[in-house]
C-alpha cells in the first residue's frame, strides 16, 4: 500500500505528481530544485542551490520520520558537469560516512533554469 507525503516546508508540487510516496518500507521523493518553501525564491550558486535542495530533501524525509541516514540512493541532475566538484563539496556535508549510492548527470534543463535537482530512495 503506498503513502503519500507532504510537507509545506519543501516547494510543493507544481503539476500532478508527490512530493513523496512510500511504499513496502522505501520512500522515493520527487527531485526537488532550490527553490525556498518559504519565500519561494532561488539561491545564487551551485553550493547555495545545492544545499537548499538537499534541505528540501532533508524536510520531506523528516515528514515521513526519516532522515538523511536513511537514503540509500539519490540521483543529482546538474545542468553542467563542471559544477560537480562545488555540487560534492556542500553535499558531502549532509552526509555520514556510510554513505549512500549516487548518479550524478548533466541535463540540458531543469525546471526553473535552475543549477541542479537531487532525488532521493530511502529505506525504513
Amino acid at each position: 500500500m503506498k503513502k503519500i507525503i507532504e510537507t509545506k516546508k519543501a516547494p510543493g508540487a507544481i503539476g500532478p505528481y508527490s512530493q513523496a510516496v512510500e511504499v513496502n518500507g522505501f520512500l522515493f521523493t520527487a527531485g526537488q530544485i532550490p527553490v525556498n518553501p518559504g519565500t519561494g525564491e532561488i539561491p545564487e550558486g551551485i553550493e547555495a542551490q545545492t544545499r537548499q535542495s538537499l534541505l528540501n530533501v532533508q524536510a520531506i524525509l523528516l515528514e515521513a520520520g526519516l532522515s538523511l541516514d536513511n537514503v540509500v540512493k539519490a540521483t543529482v541532475f546538474l545542468k553542467d558537469m563542471n559544477m560537480f566538484a562545488a555540487m560534492n563539496g556542500v553535499y558531502s556535508t549532509f552526509f555520514s560516512k556510510n554513505y549512500p549510492s549516487r548518479s550524478a548527470v548533466e541535463v540540458a534543463r531543469l525546471p526553473k533554469d535552475v543549477l541542479i535537482e537531487i532525488e532521493v530512495i530511502a529505506a525504513r
